[in-house]
């Protein structure tokens, strides 16, 4: 069984309330995970250019654009579509959970969010995701075997054809 190196798993935290965005940041990057945070939709989107996450906390609720429409736009894109997205909310109806799912999310969890539930929870999304992959991850090398790219630390090995 493969078992995630959480240094170089990247976690883009999405929220309007800066206490939920330090709280969680502080507790991922306590477990390793790579952290960046961002304060509304906007934002977000352009952090997921720069910031290339593995995966997204998205607040359902803020302001301008909520995290439905962030995450259709995120799905949309193909650089993108890769990303999981687990979202956060204080609202807790079924239509709500079901449009977070149908906008293409990953997983759903309700604030307040309980700091160690929500890491096990990325832990199984991440087996999730292991498991339906053609990737291959091991110590630092990535293969993709649909691409034909490999990986070392992040960064592309040239390898000839054969």
């Amino acid at each position: 069984m493969y078992i995630w190196n959480m240094s170089t798993i990247k976690v883009l935290i999405v929220d309007d309330d800066d206490d939920i965005r330090q709280l969680l940041q502080y507790n991922l990057k306590k477990e390793g995970f790579q952290t960046e945070t961002a304060f509304d939709g906007v934002d977000c989107l352009k952090k997921v250019n720069l910031f290339k996450p593995d995966i997204i906390l998205l607040d359902v609720m803020m302001p301008d654009m909520d995290g439905i429409e962030v995450c259709e736009r995120i799905k949309t894109n193909p650089k993108n579509s890769h990303i999981l997205i687990c979202f956060l909310t204080a609202r807790n109806e079924d239509y709500s959970q079901i449009s977070g799912f149908d906008a293409g999310g990953d997983d759903y969890v309700s604030k307040p969010v309980k700091p160690k539930v929500l890491i096990s929870r990325i832990h199984a999304i991440l087996r999730r995701k292991q498991i339906s992959s053609r990737e291959i991850n091991n110590n630092g090398i990535q293969i993709d075997r649909e691409k034909y790219l490999v990986y070392q630390d992040g960064k592309e090995i040239h390898l000839p054809k054969k």
